[in-house]
C-alpha cells in the first residue's frame, strides 16, 4: 500500500508481493557439513570475488582481525586458522564487503519511488552507499552532499527543535566507542530519546533478568556451556541464528552433557550437527545435538517450564533435600516460600493444554533436571516477543534458584544475543530509561547536567511520531522500517518527521521511507581500515558473555568518502555545541584511546580499558550473579509468580510467530532460500499443521492472505504459499519483515513494551 499527500512522496511502505517461484526439496536434518562450506564460499565470490573473499574472511573472528558483524557468540580460547565462523557470518561479511556500489549515478537512475517497489532483498543487494546523499523536500532522487554540509543541515535542523522532538536509534552493530560518544552527545543535547534494537528483542531479557537477579545480562562463559550437564535451548534456534553455539554444544555432547530443545519447530541445528573442520564428524555423519526435543505451542513456555519444576518439587518430596537446593535456596534467595505454595496450586490439566506437551516426556526431562545441578538455559526471541515475555524469563530463573544453578561451573542462564555488539551499546549508556548513577558519573566527569526524565522506547517513539511529536530522526545503522512493527503504521508515523538520518553501510527500506528531507551517511565496515589523525584505529564489543575485545578492519574501504561511527558522532558533536563542548569531540575521533579513557572513568568495570583490551582475548565485564553474589537492592536472587498466561484465540483462528529464514540475518537478507526447511526461491510462505490445513480445506502451495485483528484494527498480509509443517496444532510460522505489517504497534510485552511478533492471533482468507 502507498500513502501520498501533499508532502509525501508515493513510496511502498511494504512492497508488493512478488511470488519468485516456490521449490520444495526433502528436509535436511543435520545442519552445517561442506554443503555450508560450499554455499557460504559461492555467497563469499558472488559478493566480492573468490581471493578477495577468502582473504577477508581469514581475518574474520581472529584475535589480530575483526569482529563478525552477526551475532555475538563468543569467540573460544583456541581460535581455528581454518576459520573461526559460521556460515551467516560468512553471508554476514559477504554483504558488508561487496564490491557492488549504491554511487550517485545509481542514485541518479533510481528514485525512492521505484526502489520502495523492490523487495527488502533487492533493496539489499543493490550493494555499499559510498557517498553522502541526500534527498530533498519534495524530490524523487537521492543526490550527493558535502560532508561539512551534512553537519551544517543536523546541527541547524536540531537547533531549532526542542531536545524531545528529536529521537536517536541505535543498532546493535555500533561499536562501544561509537555508542559512549552518541549517547553523550544525545545526553548533552538533552533528551534521553535513545531507543534501539534491544527494545524490539531482548529487552524482556533484561527486565526479567534485572528484577530476578539484579543485572541484565547472562551469567555464564563459553566454559561454563562445554561443562554443562543439562543445556535447555528454549525458542532459539541456534543452526541459523548462532551456529557458532553449535560447537559449543557439540562439546557439551562430548563431555557426556544433555541438550534439551524447547522450540515450536524443529530445526536442522539441533537435530544434529556436522563440524566441517573435522574430517571425523563428515564421515560420521555428525553429533545429534538434542536429546529431548519438546515441541511447545507458541506461548506455552510458562505452562512447560511450570510443569518441569512440579516435576522437581515431586522428586524434592519423595527425597527430601536432594533436589532443591535448601542451603542455596535460604542464604541467597529470597520469596521461595510463596513460591512454593503456588507451585503446589498449578492447574496441571490446564497447563499440559496451554504446553500441548506429552506428560510421560515431561516428566522425563523432569527426572534429568532433578539428576544433575550443572544446568544452562540458553534462549531468544521465542521466550522475549510475547505479551507475558518478562515473566517467561522470570520462570526460566526460578527453575534454576531451585536447583542452586547460578554462579557455578557449568550452570546459569544465558540470554543469547542476536546482533554483535547489542549488548555493549546498553553497557554504554545506550538506554532511554537510564539509571541514575550512570547520569551522575556522567555528569560528573563531563560537567554537564543530563537529563532525568526518561525518553521514547522504540514503540513510544513510533508513536511519538505518528503524533507528529518527533521532527528529527536519527538512525546509527539499523533498518529501522523493516525492523519495527505494525510496517504501515510505522512508515506512515516516520514520513511525519521533518528530517530523517540514517548512518549506514548498505541501502535498506529506512532509506526509502522517510521524513519530509532525508541523509544517508555512509561510514566504514568492521572488515575496512580506520585511520584517523593518529594513525591506525580500532574499536570495541562486547559479546553475548559479557568479554570486551577489540575489532579493527584491516582491508581497504568501498569508499574514499566513508567516514567511521566514532567520527560522524564527533563531527556532528562539534557542529552542534560549537564553544559548548563537554569534551574535545576532535581530539576523540583524532584517537580513539582518548574515547576509552573516557568510558574508563564514567562505567565501572572498565579500569585500565586501553591496557587491558589489547590483551589477546580482551577482558571480562564484572557479572556478580557469575560468582553467586546478586545485585538486587536485598542482594538476594528474588523468586516469583508468574500466573499462567491467557493464550486462548477464537475459534477458526491461529497463532502466528515470525522467524527467520536460514538466509537471513536480522533485516538482512541473504537469498531467497530456507534450506534448513526444505524451502527454496520463495519467502512468502506460512508454514502449518496438516490437520489445520485440512480443516480449513486448504491445499499445499494454496496461495491466502493472512488477516489479524487486535483492538478492532484489520491489518492484512496478502499472497502466502500454505505449506505443512511440523508445528503444533493451532499455530503457524511466517518470516519477517514479510509479516511485521501484521505485528500490532499496541501489542508489546507487559514492563518491558517489546513488540510481539510470537504471538499474533490471524485468519486465514482464501484467495
Amino acid at each position: 500500500m502507498s500513502e501520498t499527500t501533499p508532502t509525501m512522496r508515493s513510496v511502498q511502505i511494504t512492497p508488493p508481493a512478488k511470488l519468485t517461484g516456490l521449490q520444495l526439496h526433502a528436509l535436511p536434518g543435520k545442519a552445517a557439513g561442506l554443503n555450508a562450506v560450499t554455499i557460504s564460499l559461492q555467497h563469499v565470490a558472488h559478493e566480492m570475488g573468490l581471493w578477495k573473499g577468502l582473504q577477508v574472511l581469514a581475518k574474520l573472528n581472529q584475535r589480530d582481525g575483526f569482529d563478525c558483524p552477526g551475532c555475538a557468540w563468543p569467540e573460544p580460547a583456541h581460535r581455528s586458522k581454518m576459520g573461526e565462523y559460521c556460515e551467516n557470518g560468512a553471508k554476514a561479511v559477504a554483504e558488508e564487503a561487496t564490491n557492488f556500489k549504491c554511487d550517485p549515478e545509481f542514485f541518479q537512475k533510481h528514485s525512492v519511488e521505484e526502489m520502495s517497489r523492490w523487495s527488502d532483498y533487492e533493496i539489499g543487494k543493490s550493494g555499499r552507499v559510498t557517498h553522502p546523499m541526500y534527498l530533498a523536500a519534495g524530490s524523487s532522487h537521492y543526490e550527493p552532499i558535502d560532508w561539512e554540509k551534512v553537519y551544517a543541515m543536523i546541527a541547524d535542523e536540531l537547533k531549532q527543535c526542542a531536545p524531545n522532538e528529536a529521537v536517536f536509534y541505535t543498532s546493535g552493530r555500533t561499536s562501544n566507542e561509537a555508542a559512549f560518544l552518541y549517547q553523550l552527545m544525545v545526553r548533552n543535547y538533552g533528551t534521553n530519546n535513545l531507543p534501539d534494537c534491544s527494545n524490539m528483542c531482548h529487552e524482556s531479557s533484561g527486565v526479567g533478568l534485572g528484577e530476578t537477579i539484579g543485572i541484565g545480562k547472562g551469567t555464564v562463559t563459553l566454559e561454563d556451556i562445554y561443562d554443562a550437564e543439562v543445556v535447555l535451548v528454549i525458542g532459539q534456534n541456534p543452526g541459523t541464528n548462532h551456529p557458532r553455539m553449535l560447537s559449543a554444544l557439540q562439546k557439551c555432547k562430548h563431555r557426556g552433557g544433555k541438550v534439551v530443545h524447547i522450540n515450536p519447530l524443529p530445526e536442522a541445528g539441533t537435530t544434529k550437527f556436522v563440524d566441517p573442520q573435522s574430517p571425523v564428524e563428515v564421515l560420521k555423519g555428525g553429533t545429534k545435538i538434542a536429546d529431548y526435543f519438546l515441541q511447545v505451542k507458541i506461548g506455552g513456555d510458562i505452562a512447560l517450564l511450570k510443569l518441569l519444576m512440579y516435576e522437581l518439587m515431586k522428586a524434592e518430596q519423595r527425597e527430601p533435600g536432594s533436589v532443591f537446593d535448601h542451603y542455596f535456596i535460604h542464604a541467597q534467595t529470597t520469596g521461595y516460600d510463596d513460591f512454593l505454595e503456588e507451585l503446589k496450586k498449578l492447574d496441571r490439566t490446564q497447563a499440559l493444554l496451554d504446553c500441548g506437551i506429552e506428560e510421560s516426556l515431561i516428566i522425563e526431562v523432569g527426572h534429568l533436571l532433578a539428576k544433575h545441578k550443572r544446568i544452562i538455559s540458553c534462549w531468544a526471541m521465542g521466550l522475549t516477543q510475547h505479551k507475558h515475555a518478562v515473566n517467561n524469563i522470570r520462570e526460566v530463573v526460578n527453575l534454576h534458584l531451585l536447583r542452586g544453578a547460578v554462579g557455578i561451573k557449568g550452570a546459569g542462564l544465558c540470554p543469547v544475543r542476536g546482533h554483535s555488539n547489542v549488548q555493549g551499546d546498553r553497557t554504554m549508556g545506550i538506554y532511554e530509561k537510564p539509571k541514575p548513577e550512570f547520569l551522575d558519573s556522567l555528569d560528573k566527569h563531563f560537567s554537564i547536567q543530563s537529563p532525568r526524565e526518561h525518553g521514547y522506547d522504540t514503540v513510544e517513539a513510533i508513536e511519538a511520531m505518528h503524533h507528529g511529536k518527533v521532527k528529527v530522526f536519527i538512525a546509527m545503522g539499523g533498518n529501522f522500517i523493516s525492523a519495527t512493527p505494525d510496517s504501515e503504521f510505522t512508515g506512515k508515523a516516520m514520513q511525519r518527521c521533518g528530517l530523517t538520518v540514517q548512518i549506514s553501510t548498505k541501502l535498506n527500506r529506512a532509506h526509502l521511507v522517510t521524513g519530509e528531507r532525508a541523509l544517508i551517511l555512509p561510514c566504514l565496515g568492521r572488515t575496512e581500515r580506520d585511520v584517523q589523525l593518529s594513525g591506525e584505529q580500532f574499536v570495541t564489543v562486547e559479546n553475548s558473555m559479557g568479554v570486551v575485545s577489540r575489532s579493527r578492519g584491516t582491508f581497504e574501504p568501498a569508499s574514499p568518502h566513508l567516514r567511521s561511527e566514532p567520527a560522524i558522532v564527533c563531527e556532528l558533536a562539534s557542529a552542534l555545541f560549537g564553544a559548548a563542548q563537554p569534551m574535545d569531540w576532535l581530539e576523540a575521533r583524532d584517537n580513539y584511546d582518548v574515547i576509552r579513557n573516557h568510558i574508563e572513568a564514567v562505567i565501572p568495570g572498565f579500569d585500565r580499558y586501553n591496557d587491558r583490551v589489547r590483551q589477546p582475548d580482551g577482558f571480562y565485564l564484572p557479572n556478580g550473579p557469575r560468582q553467586g553474589k546478586f545485585t538486587t537492592a536485598s542482594g538476594k536472587a528474588l523468586f516469583t509468580y508468574n500466573p499462567l498466561p491467557d493464550i486462548r484465540i477464537k475459534e477458526g483462528r491461529l497463532v502466528m510467530m515470525t522467524i527467520r529464514s536460514h538466509d537471513q540475518y536480522n533485516t538482512t537478507i541473504y537469498g531467497l532460500d530456507d534450506r534448513y526447511r526444505g524451502i527454496k526461491n520463495e519467502r512468502r510462505v506460512v508454514l502449518m499443521h496438516a490437520d489445520d490445513m485440512r480443516a480449513m480445506h486448504l491445499k499445499e502451495r494454496e496461495l491466502v492472505n493472512l488477516v489479524g485483528e487486535f483492538n478492532g484494527v484489520i491489518r492484512r498480509a496478502e499472497q502466502f504459499h500454505v505449506l505443512p509443517f511440523s508445528i503444533p496444532r493451532g499455530c503457524c510460522a511466517t518470516y519477517f519483515p514479510e509479516t511485521n505489517c501484521l505485528v500490532p504497534i499496541d501489542s508489546y510485552a507487559d514492563r518491558s513494551k517489546t513488540p510481539v511478533s510470537k504471538f499474533i492471533e490471524i485468519s486465514i482468507e482464501k484467495r
